[in-house]
């Protein structure tokens, strides 16, 4: 999508949430909803058009580890990670465990391509039992994320049992999701991922809308790509 297309108003804004909640209900999928909902609210009313869409990766749990053990993916698998792809923005929710973020969550990131979140704005939310796990979600879904080159929202949030239902929890979300707006609204994701998309190592032929994918669109004249072919 160009920068022409997206400032087009009629153009909606995907935003995209990824749960590893598996409880039912799941409290990190209700946590994820709320900060989405903010969002979508804040974006109306500045007068952008929004999609929402959610990829629950419990019912995905199988065809995650047969991807990550064989390489192989499945039908719904592939649809999951389009709709990281097409996503303009991801609120990303995950349950910890002992002191740990999800390992179906991380198992999903691990399928995906380096590629994928490049200058994407994320949310980052957690979810535990006990306030002993508040640092997680900053200590391990950050540099995750970092890694992946996406563009975190300032504040993160971390709900404990305990937190359900106080005004703080509530004004936390609020503050989220401004920033996630805010993002959103200024464009810098795709003002990153569009002038500055070539001055990143690519895996070749990955799922990313600007990946190389075939051999006319790599630039061999790259000092990795010289090194690759021989060169010095």
């Amino acid at each position: 999508m160009s920068m022409q297309e997206w400032q087009q108003p009629q153009d909606p804004v995907r935003i995209t949430v990824i749960s590893a909640g598996v409880s039912d209900p799941s409290s990190t999928r209700l946590l994820a909803d709320r900060v989405a909902q903010k969002t979508i609210d804040g974006l109306r009313k500045a007068g952008v058009p929004t999609i929402l869409s959610a990829i629950d990766l419990a019912p995905l749990a199988i065809d995650i580890a047969r991807a990550v053990v064989a390489g192989i993916r499945s039908r719904e698998l592939t649809a999951a990670i389009d709709g990281v792809v097409v996503a303009d923005a991801l609120i990303a929710a995950t349950p910890v465990y002992k002191a740990g973020i999800s390992g179906l969550f991380k198992s999903f990131v691990d399928v995906l391509d380096d590629d994928l979140m490049v200058a994407k704005p994320v949310a980052l939310a957690a979810t535990a039992g006990t306030p002993r796990h508040a640092m997680v979600v900053d200590e391990q879904l950050r540099p995750l994320f970092a890694f992946l080159r996406a563009i975190p929202a300032p504040t993160s949030i971390f709900v404990s049992t305990e937190d359900w239902g106080t005004s703080a929890l509530g004004q936390r979300i609020e503050r989220v999701a401004a920033e996630l707006t805010a993002l959103v609204r200024s464009g810098v994701g795709r003002t990153i991922a569009d002038n500055a998309w070539r001055l990143y190592q690519h895996q070749f032929a990955g799922a990313a809308t600007r990946s190389d994918q075939i051999t006319s669109d790599v630039d061999f004249d790259r000092d990795l790509m010289r090194l690759a072919a021989g060169g010095t």
